[in-house]
This record gives C-alpha cells, sequence and structure tokens, in this order.
C-alpha cells in the first residue's frame, strides 16, 4: 500500500500502523486515489495551501486518520456533519475508513464542496455528501456529530451549528494546542466532556479533540 510520492510520508503502513489501523485494500485504494485528487485539484481549487506532497500526507491525511480511532470508539454508523470541509477534510476520509458512517461536507465556497463530490463520484463513495452553503442556513435532519478542522472558535462553532446537533448528539473539534481560552469562552450551555490528545504519525506538533455536548437543562 503506497501513496503517489518519493518519500518515506508516502507508506501508509507508516501513517495507519501508530494508529491501530488496518485500511482493507479498497480502503487503501479510495485513500490512494482521494490524495491523488487532492493533489491533482490544489492548483485550480486552491483546496490546501500545503503543495509539497510529503507534507500533504502528514498535515493532512495522517492528521485525519488521527480522529478515525476516536470516532470508531464513539458511535459507529453515526450521521457526521464536516463543517467547513473545505477539500474533504477530515470529511472524506471519515467516509472512507468508516464506511458505516453517513458524513456530509458543508463549505461555504462552492468549488471545494464540488471537489468533494468529485471524489464521492470518482471513489464510488456513497456515504459522502457535500452541500454548498453557509452552515447556519442548511436546513436537514440533525446529525449525530458535527466535527470541524480548523473552522473556527469553540463558541462560533457550536453558536453556528447548535440547530444542526441531535439532542444527544456531540461536537468533536480538531485542534492544536489545548485551547484552554477557547474552552473558557464557551457559553454555560456547552458541556466540554473530553479533551483527547492525538499523536499524529509523522508530525511533531500537538494535537487534540475537544468533545462537547449541550448540558440538559431541567
Amino acid at each position: 500500500m503506497r501513496l503517489p510520492g518519493d518519500s518515506h510520508h508516502d507508506n501508509l503502513e507508516t501513517l495507519c500502523d501508530p494508529l491501530g489501523l488496518a485500511p482493507t485494500p479498497d480502503q487503501a485504494c479510495n485513500l490512494h486515489g482521494f490524495m491523488a485528487l487532492l493533489a491533482r485539484w490544489n492548483g485550480v481549487y486552491n483546496l490546501s495551501a500545503v503543495r509539497e506532497r510529503s507534507a500533504m500526507h502528514t498535515h493532512h491525511l495522517a492528521d485525519c486518520l488521527a480522529v478515525i480511532p476516536a470516532l470508531g470508539r464513539h458511535a459507529p454508523g453515526a450521521r457526521l456533519l464536516d463543517v467547513g470541509s473545505g477539500g474533504g477534510l477530515p470529511g472524506a476520509v471519515i467516509a472512507i475508513m468508516l464506511p458505516g458512517y453517513d458524513v456530509t461536507c458543508v463549505d461555504s465556497v462552492g468549488k471545494k464542496a464540488a471537489f468533494v463530490r468529485q471524489v464521492a463520484g470518482d471513489l464510488g463513495l456513497k456515504n459522502l455528501h457535500a452541500v454548498h452553503a453557509r452552515v447556519e442556513t442548511m436546513l436537514t435532519p440533525p446529525f449525530d456529530i458535527v466535527t470541524s478542522r480548523a473552522f473556527a472558535s469553540l463558541a462560533d462553532f457550536t453558536a453556528l451549528t447548535a440547530p444542526l446537533l441531535a439532542d444527544r448528539g456531540v461536537w468533536l473539534a480538531m485542534k492544536g494546542q489545548r485551547p484552554d481560552a477557547e474552552i473558557a469562552a464557551l457559553p454555560a450551555a456547552v458541556d466540554v466532556f473530553h479533551v483527547e490528545p492525538l499523536q499524529v504519525p509523522q508530525l511533531d506538533a500537538q494535537r487534540c479533540l475537544v468533545w462537547m455536548k449541550l448540558r440538559k437543562t431541567l
């Protein structure tokens, strides 16, 4: 299982093994295809500021793969909304690695939503969908999990997406360093019930997941 490129970062096992992930041949092929599409269309659609191939594997692929074990433990088969998904990060990777999840990626930039639709079509990912909209304008049944990666502050993220969260749903924000100031700025109605540190293979940077839910009212 090798992804395109020349560096040691391109070996899929070096990214997946430390995370306890074992992609099937179809999943490995789809990860390969997704990264190839991302690299091919990045210059046209401006999907990411990261241009160098090995950096895309660590800063994007490995970073997104790192969230898969946590999601797999949480709620297999959930409906998930990826807010500000851009080039399908992490939504497309989640859809590939967790086929029981139904993943919707929303982005306010039309060409980015179009790219995710192309990924879903080219790779045959029936559980991956794309919406071109501002998240606060979406009219859709609620989601079990609402996630984001480098989208907004925790306060803005939860405020904008609260109407889209199911009654027992959770927010999952992918962050760098533990965002203590952002956590402190959250309204009392939002409960941060877990901050999970992540070790991203091949990436020398701090990462964490911030799990949140609405507090129950009496």
